[in-house]
């Protein structure tokens, strides 16, 4: 059930929530958890407005009131550089189905192993086929950690927020313009962690690296400074750069050295002491989504983990945290222990997670089938020559997560049940892997917790006039 009223929406909080002038309090903790934020969460993203508008302001409200806050990491990553701490790997995990379920499964994992040093991201393709902007993102898991009662700072990323390359050689400042519009939607959202990439720009035709790299770091620190103009008061953004693309060929310390070096002359001269970098995303060998093969398996690939281990010094010596690693949910298991032992500041990871949920025994097989011949039809265009049906579903079924997110939202519960638990048994082998368990206390002693009120939408405020809900 969906209210189809901000007064409906707001009789469903009595006794657990009180609203008055533009602020929240919390009148019963319990109640809100037991299934007024089920209720709230669904307005939020199905609702139609008004109602979707404030049913997002009053999660953000409510999760400020019980300490679920978006923030930056970029004091922890900072923080490793001068090595306050090592030995861990973040885990960025890219969410794209059913983002307040699995975040509570996410959520359950870190509360469970005491973990506080974990990301949730999207990137900027997914926000697309995923159907999911940026506020209804950070509404979704902010809810989760309502939810799951968790009050630990709340780590929202932009991955990937690239320039695209086609666009770039038509128009460069249209292109650049794309990613600065989706930051000034995506920061007042909670997204206080952004990677900025600007890889694609790369171009391997110059002879000298400051010249290949030219464009990337120029544009890398335009946008940064950017970025900046935006921040919050008391906020550092955490931002990354990229110095190659995922899938192509392998970085080296050289490349990073160039980019570093001109990124730093550029934003010096955008502004006086602007914040830099927290961290360089590489490529080492891993590709996004991994290779699948005919049969439907994913192809083993090697991590060059010694040029990993060289690349996280180097970035390390520029000032940053260190070095990125993207691609990698796919991976098998026995690499994972090694990201923390050479010192990968941070690790993605994205269709492992979809992979585990889609081809869970548990998942309906019937909407499995509906999702397959919609792929036929949506993305027939992407079927290539001589490609088997495992390996065209493989690579196009993310595209179906957005048009059929209704249907997965509305799993039975035993099917959510089954997939929930293994999903939450999958996030809590990364944090174990990546060394990040036992890491609440020391987020907590680094990070400084940030409180950002939003206005009551305006929307909100029109239609609730004659409901005593406007201010």
């Amino acid at each position: 059930m969906i209210h189809e009223s901000l007064y409906e929406l707001r009789k469903s909080l009595t006794g657990s929530v009180g609203v008055a002038h533009g602020k929240v309090e919390i009148l019963d903790a319990e109640a809100l958890r037991a299934g007024v934020i089920d209720q709230l969460v669904r307005d939020a993203v199905f609702g139609a407005e008004p109602v979707k508008s404030y049913a997002r302001w009053l999660i953000w409200e409510i999760g400020q009131a019980l300490g679920a806050k978006p923030a930056s990491i970029h004091e922890f990553y900072i923080a490793r550089a001068s090595n306050t701490w090592h030995g861990r790997t973040v885990p960025a995990m890219n969410i794209r189905f059913t983002t307040y379920e699995t975040g509570r499964a996410a959520i359950r994992a870190a509360k469970q192993t005491n973990t506080g040093a974990f990301i949730f991201e999207i990137a900027r393709s997914e926000m697309s086929y995923t159907d999911q902007k940026p506020a209804e993102f950070t509404t979704a898991l902010i809810a989760a950690a309502i939810k799951e009662g968790y009050d630990g700072p709340l780590f929202f990323q932009g991955d990937h927020f690239q320039v695209k390359a086609s666009t770039y050689k038509k128009n460069p400042e249209g292109a650049i313009q794309e990613v600065k519009d989706l930051m000034a939607e995506a920061i007042p959202a909670g997204f206080w962690n952004i990677d900025i990439d600007t890889s694609t720009l790369v171009t391997l035709e110059p002879e000298s690296l400051d010249e290949q790299q030219y464009h990337n770091y120029l544009r890398s620190a335009e946008l940064t400074a950017y970025a900046r103009s935006l921040e919050p008061a008391g906020v550092t953004i955490s931002l990354g750069g990229e110095i190659g693309e995922v899938g192509e060929k392998n970085s080296t310390p050289e490349e990073l050295d160039a980019y570093m070096g001109g990124y730093k002359k550029a934003l010096a001269e955008l502004g006086d002491n602007l914040a830099g970098l927290s961290k360089v995303s590489v490529q080492t060998g891993t590709s996004h989504g991994g290779i699948v093969l005919p049969d439907g398996t994913i192809k083993k690939v090697a991590v060059d983990f010694d040029t990993l281990a060289v690349l996280g010094e180097r970035a390390r010596y520029h000032g940053a945290g260190g070095a990125v690693q993207h691609g990698a949910s796919t991976l098998p298991e026995e690499y994972f222990h090694k990201f923390p032992e050479v010192e990968t500041l941070e690790i993605h990871l994205a269709t492992g997670f979809q992979n585990l949920f889609l081809d869970h025994p548990a998942f309906p097989a019937a909407l499995r089938d509906r999702i397959y011949r919609f792929l036929d039809v949506a993305t027939a265009d992407e079927r290539k020559p001589n490609q088997t049906d495992a390996q065209f579903y493989y690579s196009t079924r993310k595209k179906a997560l957005g048009p059929f997110k209704p249907e997965l939202w509305a799993l039975d519960a035993a099917a959510r049940e089954a997939l929930y638990a293994a999903l939450e048994d999958q996030f809590r082998f990364f944090y174990e892997k990546l060394n990040v368990v036992e890491t609440r206390d020391l987020v907590d002693e680094l990070v400084t917790p940030v409180t950002y009120h939003q206005p009551v939408p305006q929307i909100a405020r029109v239609a609730g006039d004659d409901l005593g809900l406007s201010d």
